[in-house]
């Protein structure tokens, strides 16, 4: 068994078995993804959130294991070790109690205390300790020696030792660290040089701020720490300094007398000076890391949201980026999403050659086959979709076309990143920015998965003081949303950019450019096995990432659903026991229900696995996204200046944070939402009432046009 295996089971209260044998699959190799789906047997039916934690909470303990092994090496060479305090480091697996017990053996930089014990005023500290002496200055006498001035020098020297005695007691910090889990404050003042500066507006609401630490929500924590990080704010965490005093007093002190008032004073010298700065230091740093997980959560949530957004297929495309004097840049794509022919129009003013761009629209309509539109919802994008719908309804009285495509707006978030990027360069090396913005717009609306994974998911507009948070943390959390997101829906082989095909299971970007290129070399895969002859793509690479990938029309309809190659053998016994093939058990209803799948149990397949295969025999490499909706502005509402306290508006959710919801009601400039205006009961969660791109009706409840915000409630 792991070592880790009953402390995680323990702590995220799950089977000690499915625990074991998912930290066995991790060390062996396999993906989270790959866990999930298709060793369910051995994990029990562990889902990915759960494999997830279990695997970060496998890494902090190897963590705090390297951290255990770097701490022993220390107090070892100290000579310090004792088997009491080894068994305690090695019964301890909580990193917070590991640095207090480490505490009084860290090296550390030359202190008061430190150069005390220099001049030998140890034993005049244990002597005061011990409170038994009628006359400390006396005793404190035979200690003036050397750089020792006097008594009262002694005296104070002894009183710098105990107050770092004070500090680094692991009763000591747990008695301040109890009282502020209890009591803290957390205090935002604004830097007076800073009020009346314009940077400074933003952070208005605290200037003159303070509440319970514990209640403090991520988001404000965050903004309080952000305007400190840009010297805006002053911001501290402090609790009740008089109780814990009189606590920390009560352990060192007893009785009255001489001793005793030397002994409270340096305790409350310790408290002040040493102990109560690492506790709030602590705190800040335990607060923030708890917002930073709040606020990835939240990015997560909303990332993975965007990720599986409604896609529209694989359908003719025409790609706008919408613009008032640049104009509006105009691209066509097959239904593959290759680019087939680019222009810039000019509808609006200053330009205003409404009647030219028309002719050509209509042009690019007839020549291109154009199924669809996708207009960028950035500047002049409402103009740009009234002026699409006017040349749509030219169509009914033209003959030359055939087709009569949907409108739809689309999130330029991100756009402009892509563009410049290195992958867009690769992608369209004789193009421009704006080409590529448009097709990456146009891209989107087809397939919203396969085109933001080539965008850096900070960049795409749906986060929560993203730039605050750990870094780190943040990355591999987005990673591992997006790595869960392309193998729910799965990979079409064929037509998967290098970017996609890097996210899915077991692959990475050396075998995702290795598909590719054996791709170009050799032509469309037409059966998963071919991924054998892929250079590098061993079988283990094979084996997590092949259930993953789709070819449709293959001559096997397995290799187009989600059935992993291991288990075809199954199928095929299936189909061979309602004597037809394995196409005719997909496509015939009657076939598939006839089939017991208890008689298909074996020692490595149970019912779990089984259920997920019929499951895809009924719907093979079926998409879990939704559909795609046309959305329609209020007509009478393009401008700030048009709102009124009291309109019921349609909008769509554009961001999600743990406060609310932003919403577009076609301003250009989104309206808040505020949780407690998301519904009418008590909202825990604002995941649990809406979610992005959610077509919703809002009523606007303010404007504040000063600081440019906009109210708004669904509470109608």
């Amino acid at each position: 068994m792991n070592p880790f295996t009953k402390r995680i089971a323990q702590v995220l209260g799950l089977p000690e078995k499915g625990v074991d044998n998912t930290l066995a699959l991790l060390d062996d190799g396999c993906t989270i993804p790959f866990i999930s789906r298709y060793r369910k047997e051995r994990t029990g039916g562990l889902d990915e959130v759960q494999i997830t934690r279990i695997a970060d909470m496998n890494e902090k303990l190897k963590e705090l294991v390297k951290r255990k092994e770097t701490i022993v090496k220390t107090i070892t060479e100290q000579e310090k070790m004792t088997a009491e305090l080894q068994k305690r480091i090695d019964d301890c697996w909580d990193a917070t109690e590991l640095e207090d017990i480490y505490l009084p053996f860290r090296p550390k930089r030359r202190t008061r205390a430190s150069v005390a014990k220099e001049q030998g005023l140890e034993p005049l500290a244990t002597l005061l300790l011990m409170q038994r002496e009628p006359n400390p200055k006396q005793a404190a006498q035979r200690f003036v020696k050397g750089e020792v001035a006097d008594a009262d020098a002694a005296l104070k020297g002894a009183q710098d030792i105990i107050a770092e005695m004070v500090s680094e007691d692991e009763r000591s910090r747990n008695i301040v660290r109890q009282s502020f889990r209890r009591n803290a404050l957390i205090t935002s003042k604004v830097v007076k040089a800073k009020k009346e500066t314009e940077e400074a507006a933003k952070y208005s609401d605290y200037f003159d701020w303070h509440e319970p630490l514990k209640r403090c929500s991520s988001h404000r924590l965050l903004a309080m720490r952000r305007g400190e990080s840009e010297g805006i704010l002053r911001v501290s965490i402090t609790t009740d300094d008089d109780f814990c005093i009189e606590r920390l007093q009560r352990n060192y002190v007893r009785g009255y007398g001489k001793c005793q008032r030397l002994v409270g004073e340096a305790v409350e010298d310790g408290y002040k000076r040493l102990l109560e700065p690492s506790i709030e230091t602590e705190f800040a740093a335990l607060s923030k890391e708890q917002a930073d997980d709040e606020a990835i959560q939240v990015f997560t949530s909303n990332l993975r949201q965007l990720l599986m957004d409604a896609p529209l297929g694989q359908k003719r495309v025409m790609g706008v980026d919408p613009g008032f004097r640049t104009g509006c840049k105009v691209v066509c794509l097959d239904a593959q999403g290759n680019l087939l022919h680019h222009e810039a129009i000019f509808p609006h003013p200053p330009v205003n050659h409404r009647m030219q761009a028309t002719m050509h629209v209509l042009q690019m309509l007839k020549d291109y086959h154009i199924e669809a539109i996708a207009i960028g919802n950035g500047t002049a994008s409402r103009e740009t979709k009234e002026f699409m719908q006017d040349v749509i309804s030219s169509l009914h009285t033209s003959p030359s076309t055939n087709t009569t495509p949907q409108v739809f707006v689309v999130s330029e978030d991100g756009a402009s990143v892509y563009s410049a990027s290195k992958t867009a360069r690769e992608e369209f090396p004789d193009e421009d920015v704006t080409v590529r913005g448009a097709v990456s717009i146009g891209r989107r609306l087809m397939d919203p998965l396969a085109e933001l994974v080539k965008i850096d998911p900070k960049s795409i507009g749906v986060g929560q003081y993203q730039h605050d948070v750990d870094q780190g943390k943040l990355k591999r959390s987005l990673d591992q949303t997006v790595e869960s997101c392309v193998n729910l829906v799965g990979v079409n082989l064929n037509t998967a950019s290098h970017h996609l095909l890097t996210y899915v299971s077991g692959l990475g970007p050396t075998l995702a450019k290795n598909i590719v290129d054996y791709r170009s070399d050799n032509g469309a895969f037409t059966s998963r096995s071919q991924l054998k002859k892929v250079p590098r793509l061993g079988p283990a690479a094979f084996e997590q990432c092949a259930g993953f990938l789709r070819i449709p029309g293959a001559e096997n309809p397995l290799d187009n659903s989600a059935v992993h190659p291991e288990r075809y053998h199954l199928v095929e016994q299936m189909a061979k026991d309602q004597h037809c093939t394995v196409k005719q058990l997909i496509e015939e209803k009657n076939r598939r229900e006839a089939i017991d799948i208890h008689q298909y149990v074996t020692d490595e397949v149970g019912i779990p696995t089984l259920t997920d295969i019929m499951k895809e025999l009924e719907k093979p490499g079926r998409d879990p996204r939704e559909q795609v909706e046309v959305f329609e502005f209020d007509p009478n509402v393009k401008e700030v200046d048009d709102l009124e306290e009291g309109m019921i508006l349609p909008g769509i959710v554009t961001n999600i944070t743990n406060f609310g919801a932003f919403v577009d009601i076609g301003v250009h400039q989104d309206g808040l939402v505020h949780i407690s205006q998301l519904a009418n009961k008590f909202v825990k969660d604002p995941n649990d009432v809406v979610h992005l791109h959610q077509h919703v009706k809002v009523k606007v409840v303010e404007i504040d046009r000063r600081r440019n915000r906009i109210s708004l409630t669904m509470r109608i």
